[in-house]
């Protein structure tokens, strides 16, 4: 497999007694039970993930599928422009 460098946004948030890694760049998450297993387990996820969608030759519809733009052959996430808390108010 072609080695490929990209930074993407994760967050990890703990649930509970667990930790959770997301990132809306794949639409991915994992857990572990701390902090370094769920960076640990995170890393793992990305890597089967680009594994199995370049194994089944799926990985131009995979990535334009969720925002990913190919720049002069290499695939881009979209950059985040903010993350933040916001709150709302409804009518109950």
């Amino acid at each position: 497999m072609k080695k490929i460098n990209f930074k993407i946004p994760v967050t990890i948030f703990k649930e509970g007694n667990m930790f959770v890694a997301h990132t809306p760049a794949l639409d991915l998450s994992t857990s572990g039970k701390t902090f370094a297993q769920v960076r640990e387990r995170f890393a793992e996820a990305i890597a089967i993930f680009f594994e199995e969608i370049e194994k089944m030759g799926t990985t131009d519809e995979v990535l334009g599928s969720l925002g990913w733009q190919k720049i002069k052959q290499e695939w881009r996430p979209l950059a985040p422009v903010a993350h933040e808390m916001q709150t709302f108010q409804l009518a109950a």
